[in-house]
């Protein structure tokens, strides 16, 4: 039983620095749609990695359109799919092992968060790109 504790709190410090050390990183652009996305038009985007026909990752699709709808486009959204044989870098890139995953990325290309995976609500969303410089 005590080890078991020890191992849980071992892998979940692990995951905490994982994400503390992305923070801050230049976020890779190693794909033709993040190239084309990431600080476009001196905006924020939200990275979305995903399988577009699993179905978690079409309610996080939904809920991405409303957050970009409702916010006037403020902020872009690159998408990095399991189906595109040109993204299976990214994947490897960001340590992608989940999906939906998702990425924010400041309108300087650094990387400013790194969300848990599964699907994230408007509200989680709207703070974090509230909370960018």
């Amino acid at each position: 039983m005590k080890r078991s504790i020890i191992t849980v709190l071992c892998v979940a410090s692990l995951i905490v620095a994982g994400f503390a050390f992305a923070s801050g990183m230049t976020a890779p652009t190693n794909t033709p749609e993040l190239k084309r996305v990431i600080g476009a038009n001196s905006k924020a985007t939200l990275i979305f990695f995903q399988n577009p026909n699993g179905g978690p990752c079409k309610i996080q699709k939904e809920v991405l359109d409303k957050l970009k709808s409702d916010r006037k486009g403020n902020f872009n959204i690159a998408v990095v799919s399991t189906t595109r044989q040109e993204d299976q870098r990214a994947f490897y890139d960001y340590g992608i092992r989940s999906l939906p995953s998702l990425v924010l990325v400041d309108k300087n290309g650094k990387i400013a968060r790194v969300f848990a995976p599964g699907i994230q609500n408007a509200e989680t969303l709207t703070t974090a790109l509230d909370g960018l410089k």
